[in-house]
């Protein structure tokens, strides 16, 4: 028995040998060959350089950690006073501030630096809870952006001895550049909340031969010209509601704001409407905006002594704008084009008494009957008609090599006559500071509401020895005449600009 247990185990075992030989000898189907893997690009610090944001993310739990730091120099013909509250720094443009050659530092030449955190997390198939909080900063002062402070810091300045200012959207410290968020579905769309881009600030970066650069596009260096439509308060709504759809490369958005002044928006209604699609190389977006009651902060200067020193003039608009948009890409050539409509008439609700009011982050103005910044005490609206500006541009890139782009834009603008009747347009302004500044001749017509254009030329060379850093250098000429020119100390300034940009 015994003998047979054994015969029959050795038997089992060769015929499993042999079934395994056999097998061995049939033809076999050649399996897929495994995914290479994806390199690691936290192996190196010099991988990790070689790589973008998007690609390899500084993200822990679903969250997103991000930025981007710029850094130039420049020089210029006519430059403005470094200013480490204003977005810019400096202004790029000639302005009412310019004057005098020097170097200077250039911050945030192709875009501003920021610090910011995102999130997208799904929280049921298909659905995703979505957010954004974006500080942008001045990295040679360490301020944050903030327009309205770099008004409030002239506000009863002499012209000659101010520093740059302008009023901007960018307020409100940690949060100045967005702060929303909301759920996005495939199917359905993104609806978000907050404090978010208006349209005309999301298609204004894509349609520019510079990308909104600070240093060499007029549309990226001007908010109101740029992404406020006319008003650089309009390039954000800080309690606003926002939807957007975007399939088969079509796009179609929407966006209101929630509240008047008293929940912190810089209009009592806005709205603005987006369509765009891309087809076979083709980019087209048409955005159309109007806003309710806008405010527009100025200085006082130190002709009226204001209620504190820190108290700014608020110009009160009903605004109508539109823009249409367009790029073509083929091979290493993008062509650019853009033209917008800015339309500004007098309010629907101006007091009858000068009101003050905080806007913009909390800043205090006069706003009402005579206290408008274009309007003058007395004055009433300051709109006798509706000022029309209008903006063209054309541009192009052209990828010289894989990491090397040369990049060159035209912008022009024109504004319409909108002064009183009878206004004389023929003479020029006298001289802005006659004791400061004997030596500059008056400039533009004899008020900021006659007909005027503006001009502004660029080209820059854009290098990225890695993924995450530019090299760049540039040069951007600017001219003003007319309307436009009212109370320059010149009309023309010419910049040159290089810096370095790092991003995360």
């Amino acid at each position: 028995m015994k003998l047979l247990k054994t015969i029959l185990l050795a038997s089992g075992a060769m015929l499993a040998f042999a079934s395994v030989a056999g097998a061995a000898d049939l033809p076999t189907r050649k399996g897929v060959a495994p995914a290479p893997e994806k390199p690691n690009c936290y192996a190196t610090f010099w991988s990790w350089m070689d790589s973008t944001p998007k690609d390899c993310p500084l993200s822990y739990w679903g969250v997103t950690f991000y930025g981007t730091i710029d850094m130039g120099v420049g020089y210029a013909s006519n430059r403005s006073k470094f200013n480490g509250a204003r977005p810019e720094g400096i202004q790029n443009l000639v302005s009412r501030t310019s004057h005098g050659a020097g170097f200077q530092l250039v911050p945030g030449g192709l875009s501003q630096s920021n610090v910011g955190i995102k999130w997208k997390e799904q929280i049921v198939p298909d659905w995703y809870f979505i957010g954004d909080v974006n500080a942008g900063f001045d990295p040679y002062s360490l301020q944050y952006a903030n327009g309205p402070r770099s008004l409030a810091e002239n506000n009863t300045t002499p012209q000659f001895l101010q520093s740059s200012n302008g009023d901007s959207s960018r307020a409100y410290g940690p949060i100045n550049t967005r702060a929303y968020a909301g759920l996005q579905n495939k199917t359905f769309g993104t609806l978000t909340y907050g404090r978010q881009y208006a349209f005309a600030n999301d298609i204004d970066n894509p349609y520019d031969p510079f990308g909104g650069a600070y240093a060499f596009s007029l549309i990226g260096a001007s908010s109101s010209l740029g992404s406020g439509l006319g008003n650089s308060e309009m390039g954000r709504y800080t309690n606003s509601i926002k939807y957007l759809y975007e399939d088969h490369g079509v796009r179609v958005g929407a966006m209101t704001t929630v509240g008047g002044y008293s929940a912190g928006n810089n209009a009592q209604l806005a709205y603005n409407f987006d369509l765009g699609f891309d087809y076979n190389g083709f980019s087209f977006d048409g955005v159309y905006e109007y806003g309710k009651d806008v405010v527009q902060l100025g200085l006082w200067g130190t002709a009226t002594v204001p209620p504190t020193p820190r108290t700014l003039k608020a110009t009160i608009s009903n605004q109508s704008s539109f823009e249409l948009v367009g790029k073509y890409k083929w091979d290493r050539f993008t062509l650019f084009g853009g033209y917008k409509n800015e339309r500004l008439s007098d309010p629907s609700d101006l007091p009858g008494v000068p009101t003050i009011g905080n806007f913009n982050g909390g800043y205090q103005a006069v706003y009402g009957t005579g206290a408008n910044t274009q309007g003058g005490l007395g004055q009433g609206g300051a709109f006798p008609s509706p000022k029309v500006t209008q903006i063209g541009w054309v541009g192009g890139k052209f990828a010289a090599l894989p990491n090397l782009d040369l990049i060159g834009g035209y912008y022009h603008v024109w504004q319409n006559n909108y002064s009183k009747i009878g206004q004389d347009c023929s003479a020029n302004t006298t001289v802005v500071d006659p004791v400061r500044a004997p030596q500059y001749a008056p400039q533009g017509a004899k008020s900021s509401k006659c007909a005027g254009s503006q001009d502004a030329i660029s080209g820059a060379i854009d290098w990225k020895p890695y993924k995450r850093l530019d090299v760049y250098a540039g040069v951007m000429y600017s001219k003003v005449h007319g309307g436009l020119a009212n109370g320059f100390f010149v009309d023309d300034n010419l910049g040159v600009s290089g810096g370095v940009r790092f991003g995360f």
